[in-house]
């Protein structure tokens, strides 16, 4: 008892003391201080699908001449986003080009060391394209050549192991870095397009990450090849774009229109490839899938790793993961039963572990010692905090902004810093100037699977069903209480689980749910970026069994992929799942035969993605040595197929057994696995009641609370999603 008590007493006072503590100084050398104004530019029509909407003919005049400029505005995803932080100087590609003096963007010095004299500003982020050489030392590390090494080649050489060398081409496309990398022969030394090791394959890497927009991002010529390195030694050409990465947006339009004028730019140079094959994880999977889904010409094939089916469906059950973990940190004072983490899980439905370590527990006694209350100190963990802590803020709190000074304070107080934000092409802005976000849960009744299973008394939901909440609307948020006496990448949380952003219990009644707009969400899906499985491309899916690790990257988004497919085209027979232990990576396997399906499908184009699959290709889940568990038809057999299938009882597969994949809260709801209902259709609650929604569950002694608390009806999930398009 003594050492507890010993141990809330130095929280306090590290909390004191770190509230004292005066935070660093906004960094200012480089920051943006003035926002541009963006000119007009084409944007594509959505309606009735962006699939469906022929895109322009290409205006700028390609190949990019070396010492050149890319095109700085996109060709058909509408005006430019301003503020744009530049990030030449990061990717190590110097300073971007003078392009104003009127102080729009960032500064350009001109001796960048010194510091001496800006000499003008850049607000879009230009640079000149240029050539790069690379050669594999001994330690397998890319070490730069410089112009004099071109002729000493020999002194580089390793006796035992010939010089492998590789050419990086740079510049810039729709404002992103681009890079096209292949391996040369030593006579290819200094030349642009010479390449006689090029197998006619082309690879494009995509990257993940949350973003939410306003930065160019990084490309490192050196990362693009390392991370492909096996593959490009093989004789593949890559290309990429940090337009290409989600950590800097998730605007699918604008990504699109970049990869097909990078693609473009190469094709150009090096001619058409055999094919074009997609990888990448996370954001970088979800990339692959809408690209494929909304445009033809860019992708033949995606190998998506760590995938979702998108960004925006995921916000569906992200964003109830901080209203739970306020729920049981400041909310269930007298339930000790959330402490015990596993029961989590029945609401969660991601994983959840008891005496699983976090990062960031000290955080929580020192919130309930703020908040008034008797400080507890968290004895497990969820993949809602492990996976997703501050990512609700990040993407959904318009007021946060960045946690590093990229801006000054007068452009932060400008600007909208939220992923809807970076949505503001497709959707429309409120009457307060706030773009609109498809985020609702009115109506959802958490934690009703457990009900029905008798996991969870009745008061126990209609608890967490009167208090829960929702978040506020966006014009009502403040920002995070954070501050930073360690550096910025140790951000200090005053204030926890965005508690000061989510709505409390009125008049003893409820606390309030969000109720998203219509409009909001029939854009979404018109504008492509929800995924709707309209897609005939072949996948492998690829990722490692990460659920032990509380990992966001949870198995079930890649069936929630395979249910659409099945509900669009009847069949999912051009995607295949692999999964491994993380010891073993499967990517290099899947390469080769996506190298099989794709060359099928070049040599007999009139056959499908499933009929010109090769025979060996099957869903399979691998242990920790890449040997096969299972493979074949039914091994991930479980239940998120068996209501959405038609099914019930099926026998579990024998991967889906060995790698236990999980729900989420909306699942938990009682809500599909396909996870794209963002606005349910609601039923009165006697209605509920006659249908037999709550199965045995004798609702008598709660009755008058649940009309309260769903006074305008619960989710009908059955009846699908009341802002998807009839005509999709």
């Amino acid at each position: 008892m003594h050492k507890k008590k010993l141990i809330l007493s130095i929280l306090t006072l590290l909390a004191v003391l770190v509230w004292l503590y005066p935070t660093e100084q906004p960094y200012k050398f480089r920051q943006v201080k003035r926002v541009a104004t963006a000119e007009e530019n084409y944007l594509l029509p959505i309606t009735p699908h962006i699939s469906q909407v022929i895109r322009p003919k290409e205006a700028f005049h390609f190949p990019i001449k070396l010492g050149g400029v890319g095109p700085g505005n996109s060709l058909y995803s509408g005006p430019k986003q301003y503020p744009f932080y530049c990030m030449t100087i990061d990717s190590h590609l110097g300073q971007p080009l003078v392009d104003n003096q009127e102080g729009f963007g960032v500064p350009v010095y001109e001796n960048l060391a010194l510091r001496n004299k800006v000499i003008g500003y850049s607000k879009d982020c230009l640079f000149k394209t240029h050539l790069q050489f690379y050669y594999l030392n001994i330690e397998d590390n890319l070490v730069k050549l410089t112009t004099e090494q071109f002729s000493q080649l020999s002194s580089l050489r390793d006796a035992k192991q010939p010089l492998q060398l590789f050419r990086a081409e740079q510049g810039s496309i729709n404002r992103f870095i681009y890079t096209i990398a292949m391996a040369i022969t030593p006579e290819e030394l200094g030349t642009r397009t010479v390449s006689s090791l090029w197998n006619k394959k082309l690879i494009y890497q995509f990257n993940g990450g949350s973003g939410i927009g306003f930065r160019q991002g990084r490309q490192k010529a050196t990362r693009t090849i390392t991370r492909r390195l096996i593959e490009v030694q093989k004789g593949y050409a890559i290309i990429s774009s940090s337009g290409n990465r989600t950590s800097y947006t998730y605007n699918m339009l604008l990504a699109e229109d970049t990869a097909r004028r990078v693609k473009l730019h190469f094709v150009s140079l090096f001619g058409e490839p055999l094919y074009t094959v997609g990888i990448g994880g996370s954001g970088g999977g979800l990339a692959q899938y809408l690209i494929g889904q909304n445009s033809s010409g860019i992708l033949d094939g995606l190998i998506p790793q760590y995938s979702y089916p998108d960004m925006i469906s995921q916000t569906i059950y992200t964003l109830d993961c901080d209203l739970f973990n306020n729920y049981f940190t400041f909310r269930a004072k007298d339930n000790s039963r959330w402490q015990q983490w596993d029961q989590r899980q029945l609401l969660e439905g991601m994983n959840s572990l008891q005496d699983f370590p976090q990062k960031i527990a000290f955080l929580q006694p020192v919130a309930q010692l703020m908040a008034g209350m008797v400080p507890s100190f968290p004895k497990g963990n969820s993949e809602c905090i492990n996976g997703y802590f501050g990512l609700s803020t990040f993407i959904h709190n318009p007021r946060q902004g960045f946690l590093r000074h990229f801006y000054s304070d007068e452009v932060v107080n400008k600007t909208n810093w939220t992923y809807w934000e970076d949505m503001s092409w497709l959707f429309r802005r409120d009457r307060h100037g706030l773009v609109e976000s498809t985020w609702d849960n009115e109506g959802v009744q958490y934690g009703l699977h457990a009900l029905k299973q008798k996991q969870l008394t009745l008061a126990e939901f209609v608890h967490i069903n009167k208090n829960i909440g929702s978040w506020k609307e966006q014009h009502q948020m403040t920002a995070e209480k954070i501050i930073t006496p360690f550096g910025r990448k140790m951000p200090f949380w005053v204030s926890l689980w965005g508690s000061g952003n989510i709505t409390e219990v009125v008049d003893n009644k409820l606390a309030p749910r969000r109720s998203a707009s219509l409009g909001a969400i029939e854009a979404a899906y018109r504008g492509g970026q929800v995924f709707i499985g309209k897609l005939a491309l072949p996948i492998i899916d690829v990722r490692h069994y990460l659920e032990e690790k509380l990992d966001m990257h949870h198995m079930s988004a890649s069936f929630s992929t395979r249910i659409r497919l099945q509900q669009a085209n009847g069949h999912f027979d051009n995607q295949v799942i692999w999964v491994a232990k993380r010891d073993f990576d499967p990517t290099d396997q899947a390469f080769d035969l996506m190298d099989l399906w794709l060359l099928k499908r070049k040599q007999f184009p009139e056959l499908s993605a499933s009929q010109s699959k090769p025979v060996q290709l099957q869903d399979a889940c691998f242990d920790n040595k890449g040997e096969v568990i299972a493979q074949g038809e039914g091994v991930w057999h479980g239940h998120w197929n068996e209501v959405g299938f038609g099914r019930t009882n099926l026998k579990r597969g024998a991967c889906a057994e060995r790698y236990a994949i999980f729900s989420n809260s909306r699942i938990q709801a009682e809500g599909p696995w396909q996870g794209s209902v963002f606005k349910c259709h609601k039923i009165p609650l006697e209605q509920a009641i006659k249908r037999g929604m709550y199965g045995a569950i004798d609702l008598t002694t709660h009755l008058n609370d649940l009309r309260v608390i769903f006074v305008n009806g619960v989710c009908d999930y059955a009846q699908g999603d009341a802002g998807r398009p009839k005509d999709i």
